[in-house]
């Protein structure tokens, strides 16, 4: 199994590095970047661990979400039998719900 990142997330992780790295140097950002793929890597190995709550909420089938260690950022994907198609990666207090049904799968 492999996780896919959309473009929107992409840009997520991309903003998330950009304001470590001013606000914290370049060491916070790397530890960013290292949580999201210990995120990712156990997302893979174990593709149904995260929590459902949101996709119950938003009536969303299968969206999951997963908090990042030591960052104040969710995972928020849907994993089929091949991969895991993560969907944002968003800062905990942001609103969550506006985020995501402005990017929901056709």
């Amino acid at each position: 199994m492999h996780a896919q990142l959309r473009a929107v997330a992409e840009h997520d992780v991309e903003e998330a590095v950009a304001h470590y790295r001013g606000r914290a140097g370049p060491g916070t950002a790397l530890d960013f970047i290292d949580a999201l793929e210990a995120a990712t890597t156990h997302l893979c190995d174990y593709p149904l661990i995260g929590s459902l709550r949101v996709a119950f909420e938003l009536e969303i089938p299968n969206l999951r979400s997963w908090p990042l260690h030591r960052f104040p950022y969710l995972v928020f994907y849907v994993p089929d039998d091949h991969r895991i198609d993560i969907w944002r990666v968003l800062h905990a207090r942001r609103d969550i719900p506006a985020f995501l049904t402005a990017e929901s799968p056709t």
